[in-house]
């Protein structure tokens, strides 16, 4: 019997913070916004939870609305974060499991 071993190679140039955070997301292709919840964010990119019926696909271009809370908007002066990127992954391994994708988005 042969043993393989495979090798992952780690393309990430920042570290992840896990983070479950609500998000509404526009897709220009759609002309409309999806609301779903973030996994993990990092400096170039982050990976959302969308519902499953979300009609997205790798080389997608979208943008994500973090919304802040009032305090933060106070002191920042705006209600919410926009930042456009592109979907690298789209993920259905759980989609049995709670009717939702994962979505990997790298900023723009």
């Amino acid at each position: 019997m042969e043993l393989v071993l495979e090798t992952v190679t780690e393309n990430r140039q920042s570290n992840r913070t896990e983070l479950s955070w609500p998000i509404s997301m526009w897709m220009p292709d759609a002309n409309r916004f999806f609301n779903g919840k973030t996994v993990n964010v990092a400096k170039g990119g982050v990976l959302l939870s969308m519902p499953m019926a979300t009609p997205i696909r790798p080389g997608n271009v979208v943008e994500i609305n973090f919304p802040r809370s009032m305090s933060l908007a106070k002191k920042k002066g705006q209600f919410a974060r926009i930042k456009a990127g592109t979907v690298l992954r789209v993920d259905r391994e759980t989609l049995t499991a709670d009717a939702t994708i994962c979505v990997a988005v790298k900023f723009a």
